[in-house]
């Protein structure tokens, strides 16, 4: 473990009803977004709540800056800041109700940013949370949770009933949140665009198992899609993983292309995949 972790996880294991999370090792350096992916039930929010303390592990350990979460020391908490996918108590609150109860808790509130999120989002502050559309609630969530300035900040499905220009202005804010590079984001997910455009590591899981932690551009650069010409031999392509007629999907493009070659094979083009391309084949792979 590297003593400036802000977040370090080792072996740990959950069971909730039939399910069955881990073990699950992951580490977040100062400095780096991770985007937590998975199928429906992959154990994201189980994992979050792990973290959180909100839920008991059967084995493994959490450490927030060097601190156990599930020791007596509660003094971690300070170091995260989190927002769920739902809130639960807030109806009755105004925004600025809700600013006034939170803010004194966090040493490094950042009033400026809370007054320029509300401003960026049009949110009414003198309205009842309860009275607010889904989309409107969950600006003023953020509002409340980014300016905490907590070390490591931890977003449940963010963009969650935004519009559009609404999840450009939240991702830019995220960018100039982390630009004083002793911050950590962990993201957990379903939007390509956020994961694409945010995370520098995807961390996926697949029904409580962990498929691995990868770092973004590196595995842009393991799969590529080719348009094979001509004539194709009938032994196995090393690297392929799927084809389709004369359409080859590789995750060793250096082998694929080696082979192709020494069999004089040509292709008319080779592409990277897309993210989402990416992921689905991550999770297909491991149920075949």
């Amino acid at each position: 473990m590297n003593s400036n972790s802000l977040l370090y996880i080792e072996n740990l294991e959950k069971d909730v009803d039939d399910f069955h999370l881990g073990p699950v090792n992951l580490t977040i350096e100062p400095g780096t977004i991770t985007a937590v992916v998975g199928n429906n039930g992959s154990g994201k929010s189980t994992l979050l709540k792990l973290i959180l303390n909100l839920l008991q592990p059967q084995m493994g350990n959490i450490r927030v800056n060097n601190m156990l979460v599930h020791g007596d020391n509660e003094n971690w908490k300070q170091f995260v800041a989190y927002q769920p996918q739902t809130t639960i108590g807030w109806d009755s609150f105004t925004g600025t109700m809700l600013k006034d109860l939170i803010a004194p808790l966090y040493p490094n509130w950042d009033e400026l940013l809370f007054q320029k999120m509300i401003e960026l989002f049009h949110v009414p502050v003198d309205k009842r949370f309860g009275k607010l559309s889904q989309g409107v609630q969950q600006k003023l969530n953020l509002a409340l949770t980014i300016p905490r300035n907590a070390p490591l900040l931890i977003l449940d499905e963010p963009t969650n009933f935004m519009d559009i220009p609404s999840k450009k202005i939240l991702i830019d804010i995220l960018v100039d949140w982390m630009e004083p590079g002793n911050r950590s984001i962990i993201i957990a997910s379903h939007q390509i665009d956020d994961i694409r455009k945010l995370s520098d590591y995807l961390f996926v899981l697949h029904n409580g198992e962990v498929i691995g932690n990868f770092e973004k551009e590196e595995l842009m650069e393991h799969y590529a899609r080719y348009w094979l010409a001509g004539a194709v031999p009938e032994t196995p392509i090393p690297g392929a993983i799927s084809r389709e007629g004369n359409v080859l999907i590789s995750d060793n493009p250096s082998e694929t292309e080696h082979f192709l070659e020494i069999n004089n094979v040509k292709w008319n083009n080779r592409s990277s995949l897309e993210m989402e391309d990416i992921i689905t084949l991550l999770l297909t792979k491991k149920e075949l």
